[in-house]
């Protein structure tokens, strides 16, 4: 007869269950060969982005609109951080398994179990181990920053801390899918393809998306590249920052269900039913949280300071109607320069692609392809252009509002010609050095700092 599981000491120190974790990860390879390869592939796409940057510089000069368009979060920042992110994508899910698969394959975790801590705190546990590695890996990048900086490069707080926010959401979201993976699988490697199948069906779901119908499009807004896309546009989005938290949640959440090998399969589908349904209705309120920020420096996310001004006091719905179709590059731009700051600022708007067949003499087949209608209050208009110029007197015009002219400085660019080649060798030779002799301190025996030491007999 199966005896009655004990109940968890609640108040049981985390201290050396977390000391435990971070010895694992330390003495493991992943997160340093992770670390390791980042170097290199980091160090190259910085020193590619730079040098495009600084022929951009050599056109600009003399030319002040030219420079206008030559933004560091663009072309230095965001190229830089895309290899951390392809590394994160590919080779992230690896170490947060580690820290999980392989007590399971060890058989350590029937131990870990029976330790007077609930399975939520074993699973932190190895997220906060998982997210140590993942600052490790993060060092390249942060290094490439500083050699910007060093080389005269301007560096806007806000929407470089934005950025690195993105990127650490981002970070979770891979690690508790990981670990969600971990869970459920028998085998570190079947895991690993779990987790890999999850993180490139975002990718794969961004490349379908693009051309296809408004639920396909809408689709692939959910996935967390598209929600990093934002943060990469230095917009501070907290509807985005609370589904990817809601979104880490629930597979941590669903990693505990699974974690316990006796558990009976019912029961676990039961609960996973219960966190699914749960983390629904987190993620449609968080939704609800209609606070944006642009962090930008070129403020790119909003229209000038009296037109957002105005346009947060249309109250009443505002319903557009767009007849273009999905891979016309005019709803591209029309999304980008338009409707998305509308969305952001009109509480209650509402956008209809009115997608129709396409004919012979016109693109659409229909005289109305290209026009956009817009319904304020029951009073109508319609336009033909997509430019905000046209667009946003229309909308005034309808809710009956003038917007207040604030007169703001203009962005004048950061042009820089520099080169990064001198700093190959830090990337190349110096931080790899440094990060190897890290990993020997961390491998080597008695090098484990007081505090991770175990004491009292635990494992």
């Amino acid at each position: 007869m199966r005896s009655p599981d004990p109940l968890p000491n609640l108040g049981a120190p985390l201290r050396p269950l977390l000391g435990r974790e971070l010895r694992a990860l330390a003495a493991g390879r992943a997160p340093w060969v992770m670390a390791l390869l980042l170097c290199p592939v980091v160090g190259y796409g910085f020193a590619e982005a730079v040098a495009l940057y600084a022929e951009a510089s050599r056109s600009a000069e003399g030319f002040p609109e030219l420079a206008r368009g030559l933004t560091p979060l663009d072309g230095v920042l965001v190229p830089t951080l895309g290899a951390f992110y392809v590394a994160v994508t590919l080779l992230f899910p690896f170490v947060a398994i580690r820290t999980l698969g392989g007590d399971k394959e060890s058989g350590g975790l029937k131990l870990l179990l029976q330790l007077p801590y609930p399975p939520v705190a074993l699973i932190l546990a190895k997220l906060a181990a998982a997210m140590t590695g993942w600052l490790l890996a993060l060092v390249p990048a942060v290094s490439a920053l500083v050699v910007w900086a060093a080389l005269g490069g301007h560096l806007h707080a806000p929407e470089t801390l934005n950025l690195l926010l993105g990127h650490l959401l981002y970070g979770l979201l891979v690690a508790a899918v990981g670990l969600l993976a971990a869970a459920v699988t028998d085998g570190p490697a079947t895991a690993a393809i779990a987790a890999l199948t999850f993180v490139l069906g975002a990718w794969v779901l961004d490349f379908a998306a693009a051309g296809q119908g408004a639920w396909m499009r809408r689709l692939a807004d959910l996935s967390p590249t598209a929600a990093l896309r934002g943060f990469e546009g230095g917009l501070f989005a907290l509807p985005a920052v609370l589904g990817m938290l809601v979104a880490a949640a629930a597979l941590v959440a669903l990693a505990v269900v699974w974690l316990p090998p006796g558990r009976p399969v019912p029961r676990r589908l039961a609960l996973s039913a219960v966190v699914l349904a749960i983390a629904v209705l987190l993620g449609l309120a968080a939704t609800q949280a209609r606070f944006y920020a642009d962090l930008s420096e070129t403020r790119r996310n909003s229209f000038a300071a009296g037109d957002d001004a105005a346009l947060r006091h249309l109250r009443e719905p505002l319903a557009i109607t767009v007849h273009l179709s999905p891979d016309d590059p005019r709803l591209a731009d029309f999304e980008r320069q338009v409707l998305g700051k509308l969305r952001r600022l009109v509480p209650r708007t509402s956008v209809t692609i009115a997608e129709t067949p396409k004919g012979l003499l016109t693109p659409s087949g229909d005289d109305r392809y290209g026009l956009v209608l817009y319904d304020y209050g029951g009073r109508h208009d319609e336009s033909r252009s997509t430019s905000f110029r046209e667009v946003l007197p229309l909308l005034f015009a309808l809710a009956g509002v003038t917007p207040e002219r604030i007169e703001a400085a203009d962005y004048l660019g950061h042009p820089l010609v520099a080169d990064a080649r001198p700093a190959a060798p830090w990337f190349y030779a110096v931080l790899p050095a440094l990060l190897a002799l890290a990993w020997w301190r961390a491998w080597r025996p008695g090098a484990t700092p007081a505090w991770l030491q175990h004491k009292g007999g635990f494992p």
